[in-house]
This record gives C-alpha cells, sequence and structure tokens, in this order.
C-alpha cells in the first residue's frame, strides 16, 4: 500500500513523472479548509490503492512549484495523467469527485 507523499521545489517532478495519475493537493498547515480536506485525502487514498498516487505540496515550503501551476488559492488539486496537468480545482473535494477525476 502507498502512503500519501510529500513533494518538495526539488523533487516535485519526478513525484508526479510516473506513469497513471497522480493526484497534487496543495496546503499550507495555516490553512483551516486544508486541515479539513486532510482526512477526505487519506481515505481516497485508501481506496484508491495502487492505481493512484497522492502528492501533497506545501506551499510554503515550494513556492516554485507552487508558482509554476499558478496556485492562488488553496487548498487546490491538480490530477496528472502520465505526468501532465489534466485538471484542477480550488477547495474541499468531495470523496465522489476525487474519485471520478482520479479515473483518468
Amino acid at each position: 500500500m502507498m502512503a500519501i507523499q510529500h513533494a518538495k521545489d526539488s523533487n516535485f517532478a519526478e513525484r508526479v513523472q510516473s506513469e497513471g495519475i497522480t493526484v497534487v493537493n496543495f496546503w499550507a498547515s495555516w490553512c483551516g479548509p486544508c486541515r479539513m480536506f486532510a482526512p477526505v485525502l487519506e481515505e481516497f487514498e485508501k481506496e484508491a490503492g495502487a492505481a493512484v498516487s497522492v502528492v501533497k505540496v506545501n506551499v510554503d515550503e515550494s513556492p516554485v512549484t507552487s508558482s509554476q501551476y499558478q496556485i492562488m488559492s488553496i487548498p487546490a488539486t491538480i490530477i496528472f495523467k502520465d505526468g501532465i496537468p489534466q485538471h484542477s480545482e480550488v477547495g474541499i473535494l468531495p470523496m465522489k469527485m476525487l474519485q471520478q477525476l482520479s479515473r483518468g
């Protein structure tokens, strides 16, 4: 079973280059909605299993990556397929939406 991975500017590219679907969550420790979204992401990651990898990026620790993907509001989620961004959403996503978006 995979666990949620944490990425920084230095290793972000290798975290999302893998084949398949990667769900990337941009967050910060001071962000209340981010804390509310965390258990949903953890539950999603457990259910998705090996088919989907989940990566969290702290915007305060990774300004280059956050800027590269034009993250203006958090929590923000970007769905990557084979390393290419396919879809982005801002806010707390319901489990069903995460499941639908991550089907590729």
